[in-house]
């Protein structure tokens, strides 16, 4: 019986271990879903070469002022924002780009890529907009993307839809029982690139998301140095806030 429970014990953590072992290899594929996303690239207007890669994507209201980045979610096709967004904020010009291996553009993600190709964008729009404030909507993922920007380069405003405190943050409470402070290198930490912006922040999130917890952001929100705009919309969930006439109406109002 000893020896049994020896080789139960010893399967146990082989299993344990091979589980930590997939989630450590395997995180890039279980946070980025570029494969849906996907699109020819005659089909975009925008194009941003990279030393090791073109981005490409859509501007909505070109030739207008005050420019708007926006980052999407992790499987979010970004170009079906485009008529909303030209309704939402006229004339003003919005940017959205295809992070690299998603929509039209090359190369892989990473959060270190991704990073790098926000800061490129922003400095891209600057001179394209020179003298104009440039504002950020961050929306999932791309909430984590526009805290690393926004802690780097000027931003003018900040909206971040459904964020999460940091990717390790929201990994924790779904699986609970990995240590996933020590697996995830894809780590975004929102409220440690946030900790010193003192810009406008809107922050919209939902009661029923069940992809980022509720207590995630609520921990961004409570950790922010200067107290945000806050929409929660109660009835939206984590796929269909966009859905809600609330949102648009939060979104065009911080950035009118």
């Amino acid at each position: 019986m000893r020896s049994v429970l020896i080789i139960v014990a010893a399967v146990v953590v082989l299993g344990y271990a091979g589980a930590c072992w997939f989630l450590h290899a395997r995180q890039r594929d279980m946070i980025y879903y570029g494969g849906f996303t996907t699109v020819d690239p005659a089909d975009t207007d925008f194009a941003l070469k990279r030393p090791d890669a073109t981005l490409r994507g859509w501007v909505v209201n070109p030739g207008g002022r005050a420019p708007i980045l926006y980052f999407g979610g992790n499987a979010e096709r970004i170009e079906s924002n485009r008529e909303d967004f030209a309704r939402m904020f006229p004339g003003r010009s919005v940017y959205l780009v295809a992070y690299r291996g998603y929509g039209a553009s090359d190369g892989a993600p990473s959060e270190a890529a991704i990073v790098d190709d926000a800061v490129a964008l922003f400095d891209h729009v600057q001179t394209r907009h020179p003298g104009e404030p440039v504002a950020i909507i961050g929306r999932s993922l791309g909430s984590g993307v526009a805290s690393q920007l926004a802690a780097q380069r000027p931003v003018e405003r900040l909206a971040l839809i459904t964020p999460f405190d940091s990717m390790v943050g929201a990994a924790r409470a779904h699986y609970p029982i990995f240590p996933v402070d020590w697996l995830l290198d894809e780590r975004y930490e929102s409220i440690r690139a946030l900790r010193a912006f003192q810009r406008p922040v809107l922050v919209v999130h939902c009661g029923r998301d069940e992809v980022v917890p509720e207590a995630n952001t609520l921990r961004l929100i409570a950790a922010l140095p200067a107290a945000p705009q806050v929409l929660r919309i109660a009835a939206a969930d984590h796929n269909d806030i966009a859905m809600h006439a609330e949102y648009a109406q939060a979104l065009s109002g911080f950035m009118r």
